[in-house]
């Protein structure tokens, strides 16, 4: 069931969607929290909005979600020119620091899950320097596949109010869907590589390449070997599919 708010859903190439900005994005998800509504979130891409089209999982995972934000700058430019207003889009990671600086000023408390346990260690130990008084009540490497029912188990018992998941997509999501009744947590976002950059292991997107919609460029001259592919194939079915769209409406 859906949250009680005011976000205007839309619907882009198959897949519901958002439109909201972060202040109220981050409003909205305050609020469910304080008062005890559990909420599940994601952020869609040009490579989510595709792969979801081929994967049911994928989809029904997505679609479960109380809160689905628009990321990517793909995305963004296709709804306007499909004919919707969207004011901006909500980064994953802009987001996750935008919540925990509202959970440090509210008091709750949070669960990091996902990357090596290096990596989740050193990005707790960053977030606690950035954000002195936020509650971190506990943390985990996210390969963990061979005992998930554990992993729930340790979150729930944490008391735990929010739950960030750094593992990539479609297992975050799937992950998420699976286990929601049992987390015991009251929101829990998937933040795809976010543990990753705040604990310095990768260097994220200049601000110019963001708002140009290129980040993905960055990430691929970053990672050339393991993204080149992938954003080929995805940036291109998802033209493909968004030119069909706007000859579709220009045809009707």
């Amino acid at each position: 069931m859906r949250l009680p708010f005011t976000m205007h859903r839309i619907e882009i190439l198959g897949c519901s969607l958002d439109v909201a900005g972060m202040d109220e994005t981050v409003e909205v998800i305050r609020t469910a929290v304080a008062e005890g509504r559990f909420t599940q979130h994601v952020v869609v891409n040009v490579a989510k909005l595709v792969n979801m089209r081929r994967d049911d999982q994928l989809r029904d995972s997505v679609h479960s979600c109380d809160i689905i934000n628009i990321d990517g700058m793909g995305v963004v430019l296709a709804a306007r020119i499909l004919g919707h207003i969207v004011p901006e889009r909500v980064a994953g990671i802009d987001l996750f620091h935008a919540l925990l600086a509202m959970s440090t000023r509210a008091g709750f408390s949070v669960f990091l899950l996902g990357a090596e346990q290096s990596v989740v260690a050193a990005t707790a130990a960053k977030l606690k320097t950035l954000y002195p008084a936020l509650k971190i009540v506990g943390y985990h490497h996210g390969y963990f596949w061979d005992d998930e029912a554990a992993v729930v188990d340790a979150i729930r018992h944490s008391g735990a109010q929010m739950l960030f998941v750094a593992i990539s997509s479609p297992q975050k999501e799937n992950f998420i869907n699976r286990w929601r009744n049992r987390l015991g947590v009251t929101f829990v976002m998937g933040v795809g590589g976010t543990f990753d950059v705040v604990a310095g292991k990768v260097k994220r997107a200049p601000l110019w390449m963001r708002k140009s919609g290129l980040e993905w460029l960055y990430r691929v001259i970053q990672e050339p070997g393991r993204m080149w592919k992938r954003y080929l194939v995805t940036n291109t079915q998802f033209a493909w599919l968004l030119l069909k769209a706007v000859a579709g409406r220009i045809s009707s």
